[in-house]
């Protein structure tokens, strides 16, 4: 970073990131593409599963804390030479991610249905939400995990890395989609325990990459404790992201509110397909 030109270096930065980005709507497009050719309840379970996207952008938006607050100012103290500080900030985002898990896991279990009424779904509807929902949930620091770390990843310089570990989930996600749903009849809670374990997977890569001997970041038992001093400063750079994304979340239920009240659940399915 401190000696390639300027120009190929941003591509070559740029395009893992933007690939990484693209296969990454993967999950959530072929969940839908076979939830909606399931046969006799394909429509109202798409628009089911649609209702849920406003919660899981919520969820995986404070993954954005971590990593567009703790990955920058990392990626600062190496170039500062500062690698205890960079593996504390590592040490505190990590720990952050896992409060975040519990905090959004237990609201969204104690308080699924009112939510998801209130975020679109309809009495059609509710059961195929509530089925997707409930499995996707405990999958929650899997999405944490491998969305927030990965850019510790790419502050090193690795953005390939970065991008396999989102390529290896999104591909499994799509043998394991046909298994679950049509193979095992497990239907929606099939597309949710397949997008479940390709995070898994995901996670297990992000976390075998800086646990490992590559890394100039690395997860370390020492650095996992809170430090405020560390904390603090990668909470308020990393707020700006959480609003951008968490903002999605707002938009998602207005858009399916209003279309359930004057289209019904097939305009709320349009609009997931549209999404």
């Amino acid at each position: 970073l401190g000696t390639e030109r300027m120009l190929p270096l941003v591509f070559k930065m740029a395009l893992p990131a933007v690939a990484a980005q693209f296969v990454n709507l993967l999950y959530s497009m072929v969940d839908r593409i076979y939830i909606g050719h399931i046969p006799g309840i394909g429509t109202d379970a798409l628009a089911g599963v649609g209702v849920t996207t406003s919660l899981v952008i919520l969820i995986s938006s404070f993954s954005a804390i971590v990593g567009g607050g703790g990955a920058p100012l990392a990626a600062i103290a190496l170039g500062q030479g500062d690698r205890s500080r960079a593996g504390k900030i590592l040490g505190n985002g990590f720990i952050l991610l896992i409060l975040f898990t519990l905090f959004t896991s237990l609201i969204a279990y104690t308080f699924m249905e009112p939510i998801l009424l209130f975020t679109g779904a309809s009495e059609n509807t509710l059961e195929y939400a509530v089925n997707y929902l409930s499995i996707y949930l405990l999958g929650t620091i899997f999405v944490e995990i491998s969305t927030g770390l990965n850019s510790f990843i790419n502050a090193q310089g690795r953005p390939a890395i970065a991008m396999y570990s989102v390529l290896i989930g999104a591909l499994l996600n799509i043998v394991l989609d046909p298994i679950f749903i049509f193979w095992l009849d497990m239907g929606v809670k099939g597309a949710a325990l397949a997008t479940i374990i390709s995070q898994g997977v995901s996670a297990l890569w992000v976390m075998k990459f800086l646990t490992g001997d590559k890394t100039l970041l690395k997860i370390k038992k020492k650095y996992l404790r809170i430090d405020f001093k560390v904390l603090l400063p990668c909470i308020a750079l990393g707020l700006s992201p959480f609003i951008m994304q968490s903002t999605e979340s707002i938009l998602a239920i207005s858009f399916n509110t209003s279309l359930l009240k004057y289209g019904g659940d097939l305009a709320v399915g349009a609009m997931t397909i549209l999404s």
